[in-house]
């Protein structure tokens, strides 16, 4: 790789360095294609002359519609296109309106891309490249091909959010330059599980201990009056939350927080159900009669950036100080509706009334401290009867580590063991279902490969969810359905789920080797990437655990 970005121009590396991630643009831009896999299916079939059946068993040889594409498209005189040709096709198809015009395009590309050319688009479009590059192998060729650290080009392209940036800014030893670009949001640090009190201080001996909330996990940018809120995917979801940026607004200092937001009932000062967030999420327009009877708030506990200054280097203790000043720091009022409210002619008392709610909806996740294993099970116990899941576990000595996950943030929940599984296939039900695709395949990563993880097939459930979201889902597998099997679909894997169960099982049933006994669905988990789905090591883990507490069970 660092070979080929060296043979190349610098814009042609740039857009190369982008592709060989499997993004069809760089990971700060809003841009999408917004082109499904039936679409592509289709467009692929008419291309190739093929017929369904045809599509379907070339499918069924491959489980990828890019290598299908590889396979079934002819090849003609004249055909080729250039990595600068592909991207400006791409921007054309972002911009495109309307499904018709943006198939249109699609066919133009695929018919003048090489069979092979046609493959690889497909897989960059579809998020399937698979072919053993992730992001972090492209910075060290980066790194390789220009003369420079590893560690720069990783800070550079973290500050960007643009590894073809990067990489013009590596060719000319310019990396240092790199600014931090607000309103690209940074990964997420993750906490590992444990199960124990005791666990929970046998990696460092003093923590900084908060609830666990049962909520989604939030990344806020502010900048004066504009605010924008990000999910644990990296997608905006400011318009889901209206609320929360009047709340945001007007910190003293630009700045990065990081947070939960949550259901919030404010008679109580306490967290509600997932549930009932749950009729919040993935709406564009939020009225403002659930926004009084769902009212949400914002759990600040991280502060990532403030004063122009990237802080995740600086440990736990210092950035939960500077989170604290600019909490308390004095604030203007921003609320996007006063005008209209005066021209309405409502009183200035309830708009007064109206902007602390406002400021309200922007908490500090309360924190305490524990050094033993008998102050870590008080505060479990004092969470739960909160209504929370569990603990958060943190050494106050650790810097912030966007996207990984580590021993020095820890989450203790006593619970059923629970995977986050991915959808891979989906069937029509029975009795009242009949007519929505409510029976869920899932799956579990298996990294065995170390070239190429692949989804393994690990249960099948088909309660859980209402009907509303059953409706709702249904809807997306039949216009992302990749192999149309009449009562069964196979769908692109990008829905995650969680799912509980009672046990686990050895299984030749399913390509994981597992099965799930009494699988149920707990939630669908829109804040989760299937990247982020759990892999059949964890899988193992579970089902080791629990044949030692059957074991313990058996000698009592």
């Amino acid at each position: 790789m660092a070979d080929y970005f060296k043979s190349r121009t610098v814009d042609e590396a740039a857009v190369s360095a982008v592709f060989l991630c499997g993004r069809s643009f760089p990971t700060w831009e809003e841009t999408t294609l917004q082109v499904g896999g039936r679409s592509l299916w289709q467009i692929v079939a008419e291309l190739a002359g093929k017929n369904e059946s045809d599509l379907t068993a070339a499918y069924r040889r491959h489980g990828d519609l890019g290598a299908v594409a590889g396979e079934v498209l002819p090849s003609h005189r004249g055909q080729g296109v250039s990595v600068l040709e592909v991207e400006a096709a791409f921007r054309q198809i972002a911009a495109a309106r309307g499904p018709v015009a943006k198939s249109a395009l699609v066919r133009d590309l695929l018919a003048r891309a090489t069979p092979l050319e046609a493959k690889y688009i497909v897989k960059i479009m579809t998020g399937d490249l698979r072919i053993g590059l992730k992001e972090s192998l492209v910075e060290e060729a980066i790194a390789k091909a220009f003369g420079t650290t590893l560690a720069e080009v990783q800070r550079a392209n973290m500050l960007l959010g643009d590894i073809g940036q990067t990489l013009r800014l590596a060719t000319a030893g310019k990396l240092a330059e790199a600014r931090m670009r607000l309103f690209h949001p940074l990964g997420f640090m993750l906490a590992s599980s444990i199960a124990t009190a005791e666990e929970g201080l046998s990696y460092f001996s003093e923590a900084a201990v908060e609830d666990k909330y049962d909520g989604i996990r939030a990344q806020a940018h502010v900048s004066g009056a504009d605010v924008r809120i990000f999910s644990r995917t990296r997608d905006e979801i400011t318009e889901s939350f209206p609320e929360l940026p009047d709340a945001l607004a007007g910190l003293p200092q630009d700045a990065i927080l990081d947070g939960e937001i949550v259901a919030w009932d404010y008679a109580t000062g306490r967290a509600r159900p997932f549930s009932v967030l749950q009729q919040r999420l993935g709406r564009k327009t939020v009225s403002e009669s659930m926004m009084r009877e769902i009212p949400v708030a914002f759990l600040a506990f991280d502060a990532l950036y403030a004063d122009e200054e990237l802080l995740i280097d600086r440990p736990l203790w210092e950035r939960a100080r500077i989170l604290d000043e600019l909490l308390a720091a004095p604030r203007t009022v921003h609320h996007g509706d006063t005008e209209s409210r005066r021209k309405a002619g409502q009183q200035k008392l309830e708009f007064e009334e109206q902007a602390q709610a406002t400021l309200a909806s922007l908490i500090r996740a309360p924190v305490s401290r524990a050094s033993s294993p008998e102050q870590l099970e008080e505060l479990f116990a004092a969470a739960q009867e909160r209504g929370n899941e569990g603990l958060m576990i943190k050494d106050l000595a650790s810097s912030y580590t966007p996207g990984k996950r580590g021993k020095s943030w820890l989450k203790m929940k006593r619970e059923l063991a629970t995977l986050d599984v991915v959808v891979t296939a989906v069937e029509y039900g029975h009795g009242k279902r009949v007519g929505v695709l409510s029976d869920y395949t899932f799956a579990v990563w298996d990294m065995s490969e170390p070239d190429e993880a692949r989804l393994v097939n690990i249960g099948k459930a088909y309660s859980g969810l209402t009907d509303a979201e059953i409706a709702e889902m249904t809807e997306w597998f039949r216009e992302h359905t990749v192999e149309d099997q009449g009562f069964r679909r196979v769908v692109e894997p990008k829905i995650v789920l969680e799912v509980a169960f009672n046990n686990m099982m050895r299984s030749d049933r399913h390509s994981s080797g597992y099965a799930l006994r009494f699988p149920r669905i707990v939630r669908l988990r829109p804040d989760k990437s299937p990247e982020e789905a759990d892999t059949i090591e964890r899988v193992k883990e579970i089902f080791g655990q629990q044949r030692k507490n059957n074991a313990a069970q058996d000698s009592i």
